[in-house]
């Protein structure tokens, strides 16, 4: 590939992530397409133009594009892409090869606080290849391999919530206590840089020439990832990032290599500088090459002043010529003396020769100079010890600050490396409040470069000193990084809770969060629906009536509270929330499910099933359409059709009890009791908290003449369920049955003051009374059911005229 074509193709991948990022799926389509003509050979190309098709949703074509390089696991991004199309188009195997087949590039690999605004990586972890994984073995049917992947992926980043809830939808037994803690390469990865940003790049920079024979290299800025626009640069164009190379550097120890500050100005073009700018202090790096070094300045002696003040001190590296001086205290226009020989010195201890002409020249104006430099020493320290104590501790604070790259501009107050001494301005005396001034002058020289001079390259993000921003320590983050996995835990106790149907523990823990957490779409959302399956359809119709204030444009989990309000009998209300969701997003299964609810809750069957069917087929995986679809069946008593929409409801989800409660129901109405038991077992297997599949298995019991099996589900039932009113009807019924009369008055006692206007728990009580030889009780008891149903008299009437019969039914309608 020629230079050219190589630097567009690089062109070509910024740009399209440039376009995927701002959601320019079209047009990042396109430009993917011209780089895979490009470079038809490159996985790279072909890992693009399928992400580009699959955030389109063109699934089948991200699958033909990815599958050269993906199926093979030849390359993480394809293979990634080539398994999420997989997932898409059922095709769940071949998605699980390829990854097993690229194990070897994901494995390990964690980008753990690797994202930020401006940084991030296109290709997946082991976290986020493992959820996906799982997800195919779910849709594959695997459960035990889709909960390994689950629990793999949760232990490596526990902040990937589908990993937690898909270990509650497999119905994983699971220990929240142990969960969601910080993984452990989470907090030590760098200790030395805890809780200070970042700068990652995704690929090596690339430049025109080796690195190691190009000059200066290490005082280079760049932006915090790769710009492929660099690649290719020849030598004059990559020396506009350079230093300028003036003879006289010095090479310092490693202590005074330090990361710039993100106060530090970017580079500038080197034809800035003046022609007798001198850049002073620049620090090289142990692969610099430094040419024609001068040699050692003369050591100086110390001032009587600061020997003993630095005499308990650790000596720190400093610059030659960075000698405090005591002249603080002279007039502002007391002429200065000169430095050693009437010259300034150069970072190297020899006199510069631009000041030597300057001196010479009595016309010549005024010299600017750096205050830091070649300030004249005194014999006596005229401060006191306290005073000499804080100008040292200065002098090293501003010793040991980082390299800064040179600014290239006349007039600057703040000093850089590369510092400029020009000679052209008076020497002024120290100000104490130098440090405060030079903060925010670097700032604005920070901005001015960037906004004037050409080729700048910004340096964003880097990390900062600690003594110009405190950054929190290792213990700080890590404290932070726990409260937050903390609240992760309570509102994971409440989801698994549900899960489990577990639901007094469910409402108990949503209810327990604060208000700032609780009153939010999420998390009403899960109360409403534990209120739901614990069959309190008031608190439920609150809770979600409360999430439609917050958020009105909600989809998730409405078809849930259509269910609610078809239970409650709410039509218009039923009929408002189905316009309001189809003013939204007409094109989803929510929608035309809470329609179907509208359509049942009216009797209109046949229409509630078409739209039951329309919401299959906008997701054939939308497990509780098809369970509603199945009922609506059951109502025009076609139960062929009934059993094989609820039959589809449990392929897709095999937790989906509403599914196995609607087989249990149509083998039921068929008569066949022996597959309906089955069934329903099966549903409360997964629901044993739900008093209703237990009345069902008792009443199957019951007419498969299993009296004592039918009479401890319902004693269970209302163990589960004390307000069960039906339970605690069949329950006395049975024990009727068993000439246990006492009990059942008993239960009726209690089921009369629940439903006092029950006529068959009036008549039920009559017969009861019967049986207990109380005549009187029973005929007005009789009598009150009569009133109450006056379609039921013949019947009452028959009841009352048996009185004095001593045979006494042994089965009841």
């Amino acid at each position: 590939m020629s230079p050219t074509s190589s630097i567009a193709a690089s062109q070509l991948h910024q740009l399209i992530y440039y376009h995927i990022d701002n959601e320019l799926l079209d047009t990042a389509n396109f430009l993917a397409g011209r780089l895979h003509a490009m470079e038809p050979r490159n996985p790279d190309s072909a890992h693009l133009l399928a992400l580009t098709y699959f955030r389109l949703r063109r699934f089948k074509a991200a699958y033909d594009f990815s599958h050269k390089y993906g199926a093979g696991g030849r390359h993480l991004g394809c293979a990634y892409i080539f398994a999420q199309a997989c997932l898409e188009l059922g095709r769940n195997t071949e998605g699980c090869s390829a990854l097993e087949k690229a194990k070897s590039l994901w494995v390990g690999r964690m980008n753990w606080k690797k994202h930020s605004e401006t940084t991030r990586r296109h290709l997946p972890d082991a976290p986020a290849v493992y959820t996906l994984m799982a997800k195919l073995w779910r849709a594959h049917g695997d459960m035990r391999k889709a909960g390994d992947c689950y629990i793999e992926a949760h232990k490596a980043n526990p902040f990937i919530w589908d990993a937690f809830e898909g270990l509650c939808k497999v119905g994983a037994d699971l220990n929240l206590a142990n969960m969601f803690r910080p993984p452990s390469d989470s907090a030590g990865a760098a200790p030395a840089t805890a809780g200070i940003p970042e700068v990652y790049t995704d690929e090596a920079p690339q430049h025109g020439h080796p690195l190691a024979q190009q000059a200066n290299f290490n005082h280079q800025v760049f932006t915090p990832s790769a710009d492929p626009f660099d690649t290719g640069r020849t030598a004059s164009e990559a020396a506009q990032f350079l230093l300028p190379n003036v003879k006289g550097k010095l090479v310092l120890g490693n202590a005074l290599k330090q990361p710039l500050s993100e106060w530090d100005t970017p580079t500038a073009n080197g034809g800035l500088l003046d022609e007798d700018d001198v850049a002073m202090g620049g620090v090289h790096t142990e692969n610099d090459v430094v040419l024609n070094e001068p040699p050692a300045a003369p050591s100086r002696r110390v001032r009587p002043g600061q020997q003993s003040e630095a005499s308990d001190r650790p000596r720190h590296p400093t610059l030659r010529g960075h000698v405090q001086s005591s002249s603080d205290t002279l007039p502002a226009d007391d002429p200065r003396k000169p430095g050693i020989g009437g010259h300034k010195r150069t970072i190297s201890g020899q006199t510069s020769q631009a000041s030597t002409a300057a001196s010479v020249d009595p016309s010549a104006p005024p010299r600017r100079s750096n205050r830091l430099f070649g300030q004249a020493a005194t014999t006596k320290p005229t401060r006191p010890v306290m005073d000499s104590t804080a100008s040292f501790a200065s002098k090293v604070d501003r010793t040991v600050r980082g390299a800064k790259a040179a600014t290239g501009t006349k007039g600057r107050i703040g000093s850089t490396v590369g510092r400029v001494v020009s000679g052209n301005r008076k020497m002024m005396p120290p100000d104490p409040t130098d440090k405060e001034k030079r903060a925010p002058s670097r700032t604005t020289e920070k901005n001015v470069a960037g906004a004037t001079a050409p080729g700048v390259t910004a340096a964003v993000a880097q990390k900062p000193h600690a003594h110009l921003a405190p950054m929190p320590d290792m213990q700080a983050e890590q404290q932070a990084m726990t409260a937050l996995l903390d609240s992760f835990r309570h509102l994971a106790v409440g989801c698994y809770a549900t899960a489990r149907f577990e639901l007094p523990k469910a409402i108990q823990t949503f209810k327990a969060l604060p208000s700032a957490q609780r009153e939010t779409p999420w998390v009403l959302s899960q109360l409403g629906k534990a209120y739901y399956e614990a069959a309190d359809y008031r608190s439920a119709e609150d809770c979600f009536a409360r999430l439609m204030k917050l958020q009105p444009s909600r989809i998730e989990d409405m078809e849930v509270y259509s269910t609610v309000l078809w239970h409650l009998k709410k039509e218009n209300a039923l009929a408002f929330l189905c316009h309001t969701l189809r003013d939204q997003e007409f094109r989803t299964p929510q929608t035309w499910c809470a329609v179907g609810n509208a359509f049942s809750l009216s009797r209109e069957h046949d229409q509630a099933i078409a739209a039951f069917k329309r919401a299959t087929q906008l997701d054939g995986n939308f497990a509780y359409a098809w369970t509603l679809m199945g009922h609506e069946f059951i109502a025009n008593e076609e139960f062929d059709a009934a059993l094989s929409a609820f039959r589809r409801s449990v392929s897709v989800d095999r937790r989906c009890y509403g599914g196995w409660y609607g087989l249990g129901k149509s083998y039921e109405r068929m008569g066949k009791l022996e597959e309906a038991e089955k069934h329903y077992r099966i549903a409360a297997s997964i629901n044993p908290s739900n008093a209703t599949l237990l009345v069902c298995i008792g009443v199957v019991l019951e007419r498969l003449r299993n009296k004592r099996g039918a009479l401890a589900n319902y004693t269970k039932a209302l163990e589960l369920s004390p307000t069960s009113a039906l339970a605690r009807f069949k329950k006395a019924r049975v024990l009727m049955h068993l000439r246990n009369f006492d009990q059942a008055l008993m239960e009726l006692e209690v089921l009369k003051d629940q439903a006092p206007d029950e006529a068959n728990v009036w008549f039920l009580l009559g017969k009861c009374y019967k049986g207990l030889g109380d005549k009187s009780e029973a005929l007005r008891a009789f009598t009150s059911a009569m009133n109450l149903d006056a379609k039921a008299a013949q019947y009452i009437k028959e009841a009352i005229e048996s009185l004095d019969d001593d045979d006494e039914d042994t089965e009841d309608d």
